[in-house]
């Protein structure tokens, strides 16, 4: 079945980085615009950055621009997430999301904790 499974998350200091990755399966990964969302103890969860399917074309949350960046490997079926920079506020469940048409995907998640 379609799934995705989120690596990565963990506990940082802040100002310190981390990388998450999402693995997909059972579906043609390429096809598929890749986001990651995150959600913080109380709040909604939020847009935090997508790329299409060929990579070339990607869109960020102003709250992270400049200090996160998506990528995606499309042998692999992985999507990246490069975390910089990282602030208290950044601290989240972080979900990836694959979308094609009516198609809509979600992980499980993986929490990332930022404190000193």
């Amino acid at each position: 079945q379609k799934q995705l499974m989120e690596f990565g998350g963990g506990s940082v200091q802040p100002g310190g980085s981390l990388r998450l990755s999402c693995q997909a399966s059972g579906f043609t990964f390429n096809m598929y615009t890749m986001s990651w969302y995150r959600q913080g103890s109380g709040k909604e969860r939020e847009l935090v950055a997508a790329i299409n399917g060929a990579g070339h074309l990607k869109n960020y949350a102003d709250s992270v621009k400049g200090r996160f960046t998506i990528s995606r490997d499309n042998a692999k079926s992985t999507v990246y997430l490069q975390m910089n920079s990282l602030k208290p506020e950044d601290a989240a469940i972080y979900y990836c999301n694959a979308v094609f048409n009516v198609m809509n995907i979600w992980g499980k998640g993986t929490l990332v904790t930022v404190s000193s």
